[in-house]
């Protein structure tokens, strides 16, 4: 009798909430690794705590409102609104103490070896507080503005994420309509506007007071008549994601712009506070924010904001305090050209971000924005940097009388106002812009150009896996595939088309495109290897991305992996696939690379030998890009380029027993052992790519790696002992 379960049991998923919070847990043991240069391990810290705020600004104040509405969401793994919210309070509490304990006990005590130190104002000497004074009364209390609460001032609306100082007051004297000794509160606000850290005078180190500090030990400066019992650092995380019906918005972007202002007064859902605050204070603020439970509280002993902390970093340039510097490298092919274009035009062309440079995308784009001989461009903008390049060219090209067509993602959660200050300017300079599908966000990263040479039309493409941004291109892992092939060019043509007029999205030829045939396409793939292994030939199934939860395509791997398919997945984020039940996963690993650079990547393998099919995508496996964004995966054709990919993309993820970690069966993250418990050397992949890149570079052959063909792709070892 066939005991497995059933593939909808509850138990064979992971919470996406908690797995999302493993994840932050793994960014966190990074920051612990005293092996790391100690600027490094300050910036990890200020990484979890940046990763924290959108955490609670999204995906817990989405739970609130559900417990709140009544809404009962039963997602795959079975859990409520209310089970997750008690979940992620223990979880979030016990990695917040971890995360100021290694900020207290590791990080302070190296950078005060470093003579970088944060004294309380109180150990200050004489000399050191006369400075700080004038300093405050100079630069700093002109843009402070008291708030008083009471009955005829009601408790400030303050902004998200904002740092503030509560402060418990009583009049010196008796007054009218104030009884001596009362108490009452008022709030400061810290300008964002000036600088975190005020240095301190010192002779022998590089000393730095907070500016909440400062304040804070001069408030009552501000309430003349009054005495200061009392003040406390806080920070307020609201509500932040946007409410929109797409149907019923006559002018979207209008409708975008007043949700942005609607947003900074969202719902408080957790209120940092400094630890040695009162009861009393901590009372009498949860019930001003209207926070629903003392769960929302956090008490932080250390400075709020560790992010902003990273401009220590500014004030020591000694080598050995970061990662050494990495500087992409410009393939050959790049390099020597004249032309960006007609190297496309010649065969397809693969980079590898950051440790190949960007620079040749922003070419793509600028060289296409000055030839004579295009005639149009059209590309997809989701996120982009400040003072972009991308937005220079398109605009310049249109300046040029070339037809431009650009699809600005106005929706690309916390990039919203750039993306409409961006679409205006490029309006302006008359570029056609385009917010895409209705109830769709253009999540996909395509560029096309069309050019005229000679007699004929030709055009080149580009295709990503991360977005057209300069600055997150030397941070993030991605790639870049140029091409030239008539059926990519033919499928993005219409993919335009689609996006900016009334067209039924076409029979694709090469693209696969969500939310039309991805999902579809990733099942298709999926089952044709689990019929392989049925027929008794070797399977394969090996696929790197961000996030995976889509209920469909892990009950599609369980399958696979019950017929006897070899599945790798390398997830860097959430994963609610439960890998290593007995009849059920145990074909299954999951790995985790967290290093220096994000992980952003999307590839994703099927089959084996000749039969191999490499994609890449700009989609995760999660249920919103499947059905909620429009998304594109492109196979790559040229034989070279796979053999790479599957080589240094996937295998060397696979390799990785220094920064991976292995996903087990009750969802922690464990280090990896070698196979059989033999001693294997360490392997790290970001770093092996970094040279790998850098040795490529210096060869002066015409392609971007040399012609021998690569290692293969390591096969699974068994799960038995896989986990040190």
């Amino acid at each position: 009798m066939d005991e497995r379960p059933e593939l909808a049991d509850p138990k064979l998923f992971i919470n996406r909430e908690l797995s999302w919070l493993t994840f932050n847990q793994r960014v966190l043991t990074e920051a612990a690794d005293p092996a790391l240069p100690i600027f490094e391990r300050l910036r990890f810290l200020g990484i979890v705590s940046t990763n924290l705020d959108e955490f609670f600004m999204v995906r817990v104040a989405g739970l609130k409102q559900q417990l709140s509405g009544g809404v009962v969401e039963t997602r795959a793994d079975g859990m409520l609104a209310g089970e997750q919210l008690a979940a992620i309070s223990e979880r979030c509490h016990a990695m917040v103490d971890e995360q100021y304990r290694i900020w207290r006990e590791e990080v302070v005590p190296q950078l005060d070896r470093r003579g970088i130190i944060l004294p309380p104002i109180d150990k200050l000497s004489a000399a050191q507080k006369s400075s700080v004074r004038a300093y405050f009364s100079r630069a700093v209390s002109p843009a402070l503005t008291p708030l008083a609460v009471d009955p005829g001032h009601p408790f400030p609306h303050l902004k998200n994420k904002s740092l503030n100082l509560a402060v418990f007051l009583r009049r010196s004297r008796a007054g009218r309509a104030r009884r001596r000794g009362e108490k009452l509160l008022a709030v400061v606000q810290v300008p964002a506007v000036l600088p975190r850290l005020v240095p301190v005078p010192s002779p022998s180190s590089r000393a730095f007071v907070l500016l909440e500090s400062l304040i804070s030990a001069h408030v009552g400066d501000l309430f003349p008549g009054y005495e200061v019992m009392q003040t406390a650092a806080f920070r307020v995380t609201r509500n932040w994601d946007l409410e929109l019906d797409d149907e019923d918005s006559e002018d979207l972007l209008s409708t975008v712009q007043e949700e942005l202002r609607r947003r900074d007064r969202g719902a408080a859902v957790r209120l940092q506070i400094e630890a040695s605050a009162s009861a009393d204070m901590e009372k009498t603020l949860v019930t001003a924010l209207k926070l629903s439970s003392a769960a929302d509280v956090y008490r932080i002993d250390g400075p709020l904001q560790l992010s902003d902390l990273n401009a220590l970093i500014d004030y020591d340039s000694t080598p050995e305090l970061r990662f050494d510097p990495h500087t992409p490298v410009v393939p050959t092919a790049f390099r020597d050209a004249e032309s960006v274009i007609r190297e496309i035009g010649k065969r397809d062309l693969l980079l590898h971000h950051p440790y190949e440079s960007f620079d040749p995308v922003v070419r793509f784009l600028s060289e296409a924005a000055d030839d004579p001989n295009v005639l149009a461009i059209k590309q997809t903008l989701y996120r982009t940097s400040g003072d972009s390049p991308f937005v220079r060219a398109l605009a310049r090209a249109a300046e040029n009388g070339k037809q431009v067509t650009v699809l600005v993602e106005i929706k690309a959660r916390f990039d919203e106002a750039n993306n409409i200050a961006w679409a205006r300017r490029l309006e302006e300079s008359g570029v056609h812009v385009v917010y895409g599908l209705i109830g769709l966000k253009t999540h996909a990263k395509v560029a096309l150009v069309v050019r005229r040479e000679g007699d004929v039309i030709r055009r080149y493409v580009h295709l990503g896996t991360g977005n057209y941004n300069s600055s997150t291109a030397r941070l993030y892992t991605d790639l870049s595939l140029f091409t030239a092939r008539e059926e990519i060019a033919d499928d993005a043509s219409a993919l335009f088309n689609m996006l900016t007029g009334f067209a039924d999205p076409p029979r694709w030829q090469r693209l696969v495109v969500a939310p039309f045939s991805l999902l579809e396409g990733i099942l298709e793939r999926i089952e044709r290897e689990g019929e392989a292994a049925r027929q008794g030939q070797p399977a394969r199934i090996i696929a790197k991305m961000n996030s995976l939860s889509d209920p469909a395509i892990i009950r599609a791997l369980y399958t696979a992996s019950q017929a006897g398919v070899e599945i790798d997945l390398i997830v860097r984020g959430i994963c609610c696939l439960r890998p290593g039940i007995p009849g059920v996963s145990d074909k299954i690993r999951v790995t985790s690379v967290v290093d220096r650079f994000l992980e952003h990547s999307r590839v994703f393998a099927f089959g084996l030998g000749e039969r191999v099919e490499v994609l890449l995508s700009s989609a995760d496996w999660m249920t919103r890009n499947f059905q909620r964004r429009i998304e594109v995966a492109v196979p790559i054709d040229d034989p070279a380029l796979r053999a790479r990919v599957l080589d240094e993309v996937l295998g060397f993820a696979l390799k990785d027993n220094t920064k991976g970690r292995l996903l087990m069966t009750d969802g922690t993250l464990a280090p990896i052992a070698a196979p059989n418990g033999e001693p294997a050397p360490p392997f790290q992949s970001q770093a092996q790519l970094c040279e790998t890149a850098r040795r490529a570079a210096e060869q002066r052959a015409p392609d971007l790696r040399p012609a021998a063909p690569p290692e293969p792709v390591p096969t699974l070892e068994p799960r038995t002992g896989s986990a040190a």
